[in-house]
């Protein structure tokens, strides 16, 4: 594989190649030092041939040790497939703007001037324009990276296969002795069966019956259409050479078709792990909640992979939690029993956010694979994956890595989500107390100055007053004294219903009771005005908490009180419309701005409205209204009194009265 390490601040990218070799460890290291000089980006880059398979497992194991290994020195790694190595690095160096290559120099040397360059030789032919640094590497032999196949893949025959092979060869004879009926060319009937030969290379498992067809096809060409027939003799001797040109046609036929059948296979393969990948950026893009990306990860590790998986994801104290499984579901497998030390091997991956287990260098008895699902330093949890004994092939670790990254990255997305939703209910939070001590020691002190300068003249000249003026003192306090408690009750009210502490005592009750009953509580200057109560004659039962509502009304009408001036009508009806009962409060008043509208149930808002009094409000009466509403799942609305003024109305559900009572 190779390494790619950018840096910012240097602009270089170094590209190291890494395989199985037993000694790339000192081509990676060599790289890894280069990169930390040069303060460059490392890549390391393993081009994966379509043999990948028919590696050894001694093979096998030293590719993983040596990928973990540049990932270790801080390499990323990319995997990428094809046969001509060369080629391959050298255009993902062109793609990927690499400024040097490292490769270890193959022991393998050119024996004649026919011979194939060795690999080093060929990427400096291939990258002119990249730099390529060689470390000495006399054991590293990347050709043999190349497709190898042992003799018992080659020669892996089934009767399925046989019975196809003479199946296409008895047609492709048949098809000759048509063509021979009908006079054709030998070069049809050649044409023919090169073409057998190439269906058989395409439809069989082993590469060997290609071959097999390719000999008896000229075998077949020779007993039953060259003089003498049904021998393998023949009059003209070039027939040899046709015989000969026949042999290499199907030959070279066969071997480009199974080619291209082992190159479709890995690249399907590929293509499902890509899209694998793509569905699980796709589907963690839709996932709400810690637990939706917990489960998308597990069930596309399990897609890719076909394995059991553990997740322990992060706990709230900021351990690591119980674990959660998530099966493959194989009906016919034994559910895998967890490792003895699995708790233990968890909690050390998820301190050190390195990978643990199964394949690793301190696997011990372990049969999962440990990996940190870390996102800048922070661990959100680890992964357990059960291999059953297999480990996972370079591209599939480098998919399954990208996986734990997409889901690392959807976590501290989350998490940040959280935070600043924190961080905006705090903010608004210290905004409402802001918002409220500044009207609060605006707005209070008016009445406080009132009381205060009041109690002063009484206790200084009581005496000296007659009684008017003391009965205009008095009625001062109260008023005073009646506004705050009415600023407390509201201030109270929004509290509870801010932090979720509004109980609500519902009860059925006479909606034309509560209106009575909100009367007795409006403000003494309601006397100042023509307050009518119209309702229908029919009794409204309505399920509420009566206190609250009792309230709510209170709040409309003394609204309609301070905002109106003396001697203007404030109308009360209720009724009832479908299901929901309704409580309208109107005045003749000089109205709400149009502009003013959309804002007058927010908390703290009180408009350019001038009060009667030339007291202000603090804007808490009509929020506080409209949160008591929703409780009650009603709601309140505002809208234009003809010709002038304004209507509030509240809407509740309404109970029938059973005819009994």
């Amino acid at each position: 594989m190779d390494a790619i390490i950018k840096n910012e601040e240097s602009g270089e990218r170094i590209l190291v190649c890494v395989s199985p070799s037993p000694s790339n460890r000192k081509v990676i290291a060599a790289a890894a030092r280069m990169a930390e000089a040069f303060r460059a980006s490392l890549t390391a880059i393993y081009v994966k041939p379509t043999g990948f398979e028919s590696l050894s497992e001694e093979d096998r194991l030293r590719l993983e040790s040596n990928l973990r290994f540049a990932e270790q020195n801080g390499a990323s790694v990319a995997t990428v497939i094809g046969d001509d190595i060369p080629v391959q690095v050298a255009e993902y160096a062109h793609v990927s703007d690499t400024t040097k290559i490292v490769v270890g120099q193959s022991g393998a040397r050119r024996r004649h001037f026919w011979s194939k360059a060795p690999l080093t030789e060929q990427i400096i032919l291939n990258a002119p324009d990249v730099d390529v640094y060689i470390i000495p590497d006399s054991a590293a032999d990347l050709q043999q990276q190349k497709e190898r196949f042992h003799i018992s893949d080659q020669i892996r025959p089934t009767l399925k296969d046989t019975l196809i092979t003479l199946l296409l060869l008895v047609a492709a004879t048949g098809i000759g002795l048509l063509f021979m009926l009908f006079e054709f060319s030998e070069a049809n009937i050649i044409t023919v069966y090169i073409l057998g030969v190439l269906v058989i290379s395409v439809i069989t498992v082993s590469p060997l019956y290609g071959v097999i067809g390719s000999l008896a096809s000229v075998l077949l060409f020779n007993w039953f259409f060259i003089d003498p027939r049904f021998s393998f003799h023949t009059y003209e001797p070039e027939y040899a050479v046709t015989f000969a040109i026949m042999l290499i046609s199907s030959l070279i036929t066969g071997s480009l078709a199974n080619r291209m059948k082992r190159n479709t296979r890995q690249a399907a393969r590929e293509a499902f792990r890509a899209k694998v990948l793509f569905d699980t950026d796709q589907l963690l893009q839709n996932a709400k909640s810690a637990d939706d990306i917990i489960r998308t990860m597990a069930r596309q590790i399990i897609t890719l992979l076909d394995r059991d998986v553990i997740v322990y994801p992060r706990s709230e104290n900021g351990g690591l939690g119980d674990r959660i499984p998530f099966s493959a579901m194989h009906p016919s497998d034994e559910e895998e029993e967890p490792d003895a030390d699995e708790r233990e091997l968890a909690e050390r991956v998820f301190r050190t956010q390195k990978a643990a287990g199964f394949r690793m260098e301190d696997h011990g008895r372990a049969k999962a694979q440990y990996h940190a699902i870390c996102q800048n330093s922070y661990c959100y949890g680890v992964i357990a994956i059960y291999l059953n004994g297999a480990a996972p092939e370079p591209f599939e670790n480098s998919v399954l890595t990208s996986i734990l990254g997409e889901c690392a990255l959807a976590l501290e997305n989350l998490r940040n989500a959280e935070e600043k939703e924190r961080t905006a209910v705090m903010v608004r939070n210290e905004q409402l107390r802001s918002n409220l001590l500044r009207s609060i020691s605006h707005d209070i002190r008016t009445p406080l100055t009132s009381i205060s300068g009041n109690a002063s003249n009484l206790l200084s000249h009581y005496r000296q007053l007659d009684g008017d003026t003391l009965q205009q003192i008095f009625s001062d306090i109260y008023d005073d004294s009646a506004w705050l408690i009415g600023l407390v009750e509201n201030l109270l009210s929004i509290s509870r219903i801010e932090n979720g502490q509004m109980d609500l005592h519902l009860s059925l009750d006479v909606l034309g009771d509560v209106i009575d009953e909100a009367l007795k509580h409006v403000d003494r200057n309601a006397v100042r005005h023509r307050i009518t109560v119209a309702g229908s004659d029919d009794i409204l039962l309505v399920n509420m908490d009566t206190r609250l509502i009792t309230q709510v009304l209170s709040n409309l009408i003394n609204n309609a009180v301070k905002y109106t001036p003396e001697g203007s009508e404030i109308v009360i009806r209720s009724g009832q419309d479908g299901e929901s009962a309704f409580v309208t409060v109107c005045d003749n008043g000089p109205g709400i701005p149009d502009d003013v509208k959309p804002h007058v149930f927010e908390m703290f808002y009180t408009g350019q409205s001038t009060v009667a009094d030339g007291r202000r409000g603090m804007g808490l009466g009509l929020a506080l209204c409209r949160s008591i509403m929703e409780a009650h799942h009603g709601s309140i609305t505002l809208r234009d009194n003809e010709p002038s003024g304004c209507c509030f109305t509240i809407s509740l559900p309404a109970k029938e009265v059973p005819i009994n009572e």
